[in-house]
Formats: structure tokens, C-alpha cells, sequence
């Protein structure tokens, strides 16, 4: 059974991201599962630091932009989701390639939501960043 509650695909999703620091970071959303929200993010010079490995940073606006859509996406209609509070843990440095992140909840209440968010390195399947993230639902 379908955890969404808004009728919003994925080009739908992609769109809201044009002009934002999403597009900047070349993140895309690539599936929509019944309860899981998937996308990816290129690591390269926009999401490196000075060591040239991905950017904590980086990271943590791709679980927040994973889990705040995918929080959006259960909301109510009238009602949305944004950012509470959000924390990561950086596990592996990665140099190239591209990130997967899948956020999936963990709770799903009335006036918030907690989203987990588990980022992997596509090439080497080996987890990146594990990261927790609380959104408000608030009135639209």
C-alpha cells in the first residue's frame, strides 16, 4: 500500500528543482517506490571539497531534498512538509561516480515526520551517509 498521498510524478517532482540548489547539484529523482522516494547525485568538482572527495554538505542537501520531497509527497492535500531538523553521518569518502539516496519513513504522524535516508555510492554499492531527517507538515 502507497504511502503518498499527493498524486505528484516525477517530472512533477524534478520540475520544482529548476533555479534551486537541487538543480545546481544536478540531483535528480529516478524512482518512487510505495513507501521508498530514490534519486541521484553526480559527485564532481560542484560537490567536491578542497580534498576532492564529496562534501558533507553535499550530502545532506541531497537526504534533506530526499526526504522533504518524499515529506511533501505523504502529506494531506492543503498541507506540506519542510525541514525540521536533520543529521548525517559521513561514513566514506568518495572521490567520482554518482550517489543513490533512499529515503524512506520511519514515522509518519499528523504534525511530523521522521525520514530515513540512507546514501550509497552507485559504483561500489558500499553506504556513504546514513542520515535521519524530521520534517513540520504545515498548512500550504
Amino acid at each position: 500500500m502507497s504511502i503518498w498521498n499527493k498524486k505528484l510524478s516525477l517530472d512533477d517532482l524534478n520540475s520544482m528543482a529548476k533555479n534551486t540548489a537541487i538543480e545546481n547539484l544536478g540531483i535528480k529523482l529516478t524512482k518512487m517506490g510505495d513507501d521508498t522516494l530514490i534519486g541521484e547525485m553526480p559527485v564532481n568538482s560542484k560537490s567536491h571539497q578542497i580534498h576532492g572527495i564529496l562534501h558533507g554538505g553535499a550530502s545532506v542537501l541531497f537526504a534533506e531534498t530526499l526526504g522533504s520531497l518524499a515529506g511533501v509527497m505523504a502529506c494531506k492535500e492543503g498541507f506540506t512538509a519542510v525541514g525540521l531538523e536533520i543529521n548525517a553521518n559521513h561514513l566514506k569518502g568518495v572521490k567520482d561516480g554518482v550517489v543513490v539516496g533512499v529515503a524512506s519513513a520511519i514515522h509518519i504522524g499528523r504534525s511530523t515526520h521522521v525520514w530515513d535516508i540512507k546514501i550509497s555510492h552507485k559504483e561500489s554499492g558500499k553506504i556513504v551517509c546514513a542520515s535521519r531527517l524530521t520534517v513540520a507538515v504545515i498548512k500550504e
